[in-house]
């Protein structure tokens, strides 16, 4: 029984406490999960999941021109598609009051044209290796500017939630009295897509543009079948998106899988969880409940 203990320990800390690419991965991991699970819980409440990975989808072209001008700097990279991002989210309001039409096909155009430049970008100035380190990152292999980047962005992530939680709360549920109130909607707003953008950048630069959105969105929509306040819902998505990242990691060591897809898989497999087994209107539970119901 001891000798069993301890192989399991050594199965789930050995490679951490070895390999120091292994403690830089799960570090990364944890910025991620703190800063970018309560955004994730934000976009839900407000219907807006989609929109992290239009912001994912639509800075490919300025992270391509980026990583063409700089290599794989990440001051470069992380500047182009801050600034392709924010071009294609509030190109997408203004495209739509211009033209009556709605907000969603035209980030959904916008995306699909940004995509589709970025992965031309890259295809015909660099090659299939830089293509796949751009579209599936490596969260094996952030360097020193990645985790200052991924560790700075948690940091003013939850500074700023700290001063903006109760008019994102107002305005995800009561949006008429925050602009009674004089809450400012519209700032916080464009101040949420801005950082909501900031923190897609640093998930990007270990999961890449396609799975950047995974850690943040994944644990985000599970919650909401765990707790019913928002503060439980952030939890629940903090501590999802962290047992995720450990177990995707984990898996991508010992079984020599992608460890972004591990990640992003394990997150979904948590979601998949939650749907069935929640407490909070959890497939399983609901049938219990109905069962007791016709049986008393």
């Amino acid at each position: 029984m001891i000798g069993d203990h301890a192989g399991f320990l050594g199965l789930v800390w050995g490679p951490f406490a070895e390999f120091g690419f292994m403690r830089r991965a799960l570090v990364g991991c944890i910025a991620l999960a703190l800063a970018g699970a309560p955004l994730g819980v934000f976009l839900v409440l407000r219907r807006m999941s989609l929109t992290a990975d239009v912001i994912a989808h639509g800075m490919l072209p300025g992270v391509a021109i980026g990583f063409l001008v700089g290599g794989l700097s990440v001051t470069a990279m992380s500047l182009g598609g801050l600034a392709a991002g924010l071009i294609v989210v509030v190109g997408a309001g203004a495209l739509s009051r211009a033209t009556g039409g709605r907000e969603d096909s035209t980030l959904a155009g916008l995306y699909l044209v940004a995509l589709a430049a970025g992965v031309a970008i890259v295809s015909t100035a660099g090659g299939a290796v830089d293509l796949a380190r751009l579209l599936f990152g490596s969260v094996l292999g952030v360097d020193d500017a990645a985790l200052l980047l991924m560790g700075g962005t948690a940091v003013v992530t939850l500074l700023w939630l700290a001063f903006a939680w109760r008019p994102l709360v107002l305005e995800c549920f009561d949006p008429g009295h925050a602009a009674a109130s004089g809450a400012h909607g519209g700032l916080w707003h464009l101040s949420f897509l801005g950082l909501l953008t900031l923190n897609v950048i640093a998930a990007a630069q270990a999961m890449g543009t396609l799975m950047a959105v995974g850690l943040m969105m994944l644990p985000a929509a599970s919650a909401r079948f765990w707790a019913r306040s928002v503060g439980g819902m952030v939890y629940a998505a903090v501590g999802l998106a962290l047992a995720s990242a450990v177990a995707g990691l984990l898996l991508s060591f010992h079984l020599d899988l992608p460890s972004g897809s591990a990640i992003v898989l394990c997150a979904g497999g948590g979601w998949m969880a939650s749907i069935l087994f929640g407490t909070v209107d959890g497939l399983l539970p609901r049938w219990l409940l109905r069962r007791r119901h016709l049986t008393g």
